[in-house]
């Protein structure tokens, strides 16, 4: 059984940028600083830097985003879908070093170093007070994982005193125990990875994410876990752009329609989890 660490999935020495070179496709350049969706659009964007779309995340959510091992190279569906959504803008597709999850959307709204955040954001009322969302581009319901064996697999034996359930700190999975498992300990980490490992290691009774990554995990790496109970939570992913941005906005939610309507994203959901979703 392989084991991960949040190494695995997280390298702090590459470079201040991850660059997914993209040809352009049909675009013109504004004024420094900017850059319009296509020759024919009217409004420019604002940019960190001309001609590219930078994008954060905290790159630890295989099979979503993650940096695999002896690698400086992010990979995953989100990163496939982004370096298809910035070739439709006529864009070149940048990652910045890993950041932490709740960190990204003050990131997003504060401005001048990512344009974008992708890092599996559920769209949520809440969240959309401080940033805008893309159109969703994937569906997802939560996973609650528990080591193989063990007698705590229903919510009736979690939701007592002395059981620890980790999270990612900041997610729609804190939340949800929060709400649900009012008489654990909920226990927010800085990524799935380290939630996983503590249920591994007997450190936590049991963790919480979203679904498709915790499917992923107990599949490829952690084999002595398993998802115990699927919750239906409904949720959709959307794409963290700030509110300034109305224009790339649109043209992102018009990038996704075409990839949606072209088979690009179905083709991306059958490399990364097998199937479609």
């Amino acid at each position: 059984m392989q084991k991960l660490s949040r190494r695995t999935f997280v390298t702090g020495t590459f470079g201040t940028a991850l660059t997914l070179a993209l040809g352009a496709c049909g675009s013109t350049s504004t004024d420094s600083g900017s850059s319009s969706a296509t020759s024919t659009s009217a409004a420019s964007y604002i940019l960190v830097k001309e001609g590219t779309l930078i994008g954060a995340s905290d790159m630890a959510y295989p099979p979503l985003e993650s940096i695999p091992d002896n690698s400086t190279t992010p990979e995953g569906f989100e990163i496939d879908l982004m370096a298809a959504v910035a070739g439709k803008l006529g864009l070149t597709m940048e990652w910045l070093d890993p950041v932490k999850f709740d960190t990204i959307i003050p990131l997003i709204k504060q401005g001048g170093k990512a344009d974008v955040g992708v890092s599996a954001f559920t769209i949520t009322d809440e969240r959309k007070e401080e940033i805008d969302f893309s159109d969703s581009y994937l569906d997802s319901n939560q996973g609650l994982v528990t080591k193989v064996g063990s007698d705590k697999t229903d919510a009736s034996s979690l939701d007592v005193a002395g059981v620890k359930v980790s999270v990612q700190s900041g997610t729609t999975g804190e939340s949800w125990v929060e709400e649900n498992l009012p008489n654990a300990t909920c226990v927010p980490l800085d990524d799935a990875i380290q939630a996983m490992t503590g249920v591994q290691t007997g450190l936590y009774d049991a963790a919480v994410a979203d679904l498709p990554v915790m499917s992923y995990l107990c599949t490829n790496s952690y084999t002595d876990c398993k998802v115990a109970i699927e919750i239906p939570t409904g949720e959709q992913y959307g794409i963290v752009i700030s509110k300034e941005n109305t224009q790339l906005t649109k043209d992102i939610n018009s990038a996704l329609a075409d990839l949606k309507s072209d088979g690009t994203i179905d083709d991306l959901e059958t490399k990364w989890f097998g199937t479609t979703l």
